[in-house]
């Protein structure tokens, strides 16, 4: 009996195919980027961005943390929003919040820089030479927005009954902190620009808007468990 003998295949050669050069960006990158910065500095970018953090950047953090506390507002209402909806609205309700302590620090450190009001002025409350009753309610609107922000971010820690309700106590802290800073944003520093104003004005019906609602919504909840408990009392009283 014959041995088959296995031939071994051929292999196929594929065409390597040959790496076409194109052409990179890379080389012009900086140029273009050096380029930029000259264009900037000669129409006075830096400038006119200082110029507006100088008087914007207190704007943006009263802003953001006036959305803050709408969106906080709309994550704790179970009338009108499902569990996916309040979800959303407390990833939203803290990304504004750690925008505001971003705007904040950077409004903070403009004042600073220029001579606005001192180091010791921005860290100690009502110690400022000038206005130490509207810079020393900017500051402590500033300390209780960071200790509202520092306990939300460390809520597990507050997971007991009565914890849970030393956490909501400090929680709250951000409504006379934004109190706080309204009054530090209308009356410290230069008079308000029209759009400055407005914009506290929207802040102030916002919020006195969301919580009418939500003040109304806990009344509409307290009546409907009174409800309920008075019907359990009374089916208990014929049976």
């Amino acid at each position: 009996m014959s041995r088959m003998q296995t031939l071994p295949r051929p292999r196929a050669t594929r065409a390597r195919a040959r790496p076409q050069l194109r052409p990179s960006a890379r080389p012009a990158l900086p140029a273009a980027i050096l380029l930029l910065l000259a264009v900037a500095a000669r129409a006075g970018v830096a400038e006119r961005t200082q110029e507006f953090l100088d008087f914007g950047a207190g704007v943006l953090a009263l802003v953001s943390l006036t959305s803050t506390v709408l969106w906080g507002l709309a994550a704790t209402d179970r009338r009108l929003l499902g569990s996916a909806h309040r979800l959303l609205a407390q990833g939203v309700h803290r990304g504004l919040a750690v925008a505001g302590l971003g705007f904040l620090a950077l409004h903070i450190w403009v004042k600073v820089a220029e001579d606005r009001t001192s180091t010791a002025a921005a860290a100690v409350p009502f110690t400022d030479n000038t206005q130490p009753l509207l810079i020393g309610l900017g500051t402590m609107a500033g300390y209780l927005f960071v200790a509202v922000a520092v306990t939300g971010a460390f809520r597990s820690a507050f997971s007991g009954v009565g914890s849970s309700r030393r956490w909501r106590a400090l929680h709250m802290a951000a409504y006379p902190a934004w109190g706080a800073a309204l009054v530090h944003g209308l009356h410290a520093g230069r008079p308000a620009a029209g759009w400055a104003t407005a914009a506290y004005a929207l802040c102030l019906a916002g919020v006195a808007g969301a919580l009418a609602l939500r003040l109304r919504s806990r009344l509409h909840e307290e009546r409907a468990d009174r409800g309920g408990l008075g019907g359990r009392g009374g089916r208990g009283g014929t049976s």
